[in-house]
């Protein structure tokens, strides 16, 4: 814990403050993984967040005096991020997903898909063209993906998934937050098992598919994420290939599958050398989504 009486009678403004927490988390060695790259942005959010300013205040805000309880606050901020190492979102309960804000706390993964980027494009080029009538966000978690989706393609209507209670009242939330009440529908579900008589034109998934590998290599930080959301057996992919197998039944006949499995891309390449899976071309960076048709699925139903 920090010496709160000694901080407060020595930091004053809410720069003394970022200076302060920017030099904490230099000095812990804090992993920057869920929304900020360097200390000194992440610390700008984190301050400006304990003290109810957006992130991106003037700068003129920067050398305004805090009151006591407000540099209260930021301490407690701190010391979550740097000594019990929460990753900010979790602090703030808030993430942002495509340019939109989405409430998040430990029950869900912070958002990060690079399957933003698809959306992003209506995911060109591998959606047929035409309208898109029924999307489904399989594994949904805060319902980013699904909400994100809804916003795209304007005439959907979206179905968000997941085996989580908890999850789905946090996607719940979201969906309310956005107004989105009429268009998309919350529903727990083992993946597909509750979906019967369902087919979609778009199924988006970031399912878990950490491998046990990287999980025990993780920092600190992925530590407050639920386990089972991040992992799924020794190779990462047991959810994966169950969605490769049951997901055409739940497509239309043009329909269109796209996963996001991240590292376990290297495993899924080596499993299914034969079947047709598209790997994306991220612009903004990362890796590991791929896309497939309906009508692959279909005829490399053996294989998988």
């Amino acid at each position: 814990m920090f010496d709160q009486a000694l901080l407060k009678n020595e930091l004053c403004t809410i720069r003394d403050f970022i200076r302060w927490t920017c030099t904490q988390m230099n000095q812990h060695g804090v992993y920057f993984g869920h929304g900020h790259v360097n200390a000194w942005d992440e610390a700008s959010q984190l301050v400006l967040a304990a003290v109810k300013l957006p992130w991106d205040s003037s700068e003129t805000v920067l050398d305004a005096r805090l009151l006591s309880s407000e540099k209260e606050t930021v301490i407690s901020y701190v010391e979550k991020r740097v000594l019990q190492r929460m990753p900010l979102p979790y602090i703030t309960q808030e993430a942002w997903f495509l340019g939109l804000p989405f409430y998040v706390d430990e029950r869900v993964l912070i958002p990060r898909s690079p399957i933003a980027q698809l959306l992003e494009t209506e995911c060109s080029p591998f959606l047929r063209p035409g309208p898109v009538e029924r999307v489904l966000d399989l594994c949904t978690g805060s319902g980013c993906i699904g909400i994100g989706a809804a916003y795209i393609f304007a005439e959907a209507t979206v179905d968000l998934v997941d085996i989580s209670d908890d999850a789905l009242a946090v996607a719940r939330k979201n969906i309310r937050a956005h107004g989105m009440e009429e268009r998309i529908e919350a529903l727990q579900s083992d993946l597909f098992a509750g979906l019967h008589g369902r087919r979609y034109d778009l199924i988006l998934s970031n399912p878990p598919y950490v491998d046990q590998a990287d999980f025990a290599s993780m920092p600190d930080e992925y530590q407050h994420e639920p386990e089972l959301a991040l992992t799924s057996g020794d190779d990462g992919l047991d959810i994966t290939k169950r969605i490769l197998r049951e997901a055409n039944d739940y497509l239309t006949e043009d329909g269109l599958l796209i996963v996001e499995v991240g590292n376990s891309e290297v495993h899924l390449m080596e499993q299914y050398p034969q079947v047709p899976l598209t790997w994306v071309e991220l612009p903004q960076g990362g890796n590991g989504v791929f896309a497939i048709t309906a009508q692959d699925l279909r005829q490399y139903r053996d294989e998988i």
